[in-house]
């Protein structure tokens, strides 16, 4: 995973993000419904938009800086 050069999401965050992710995975494999399996995938995607919005506007700048070099 790459960080952005602004350092808003710090390797802790993307620690925590990744144990998260990695550990809903888990869920969803185990999973013994397409109920269950819905749950978890709905929660994936809370998070992914979570890391997302943290993201996008570190790339964001750090992109408007570029192009001001």
């Amino acid at each position: 995973m790459v960080a952005p050069a602004t350092g808003d999401v710090s390797e802790g965050d993307a620690k925590t993000v990744d144990d998260e992710v990695r550990q809903l995975y888990e869920r969803y494999q185990a999973a013994e419904s397409d109920a269950e399996r819905r749950e978890v995938a709905l929660k994936m995607g809370k998070l992914d938009g979570r890391r997302h919005a943290k993201i996008y506007p570190s790339t964001r700048r750090e992109f408007r800086r570029l192009r001001r070099e």
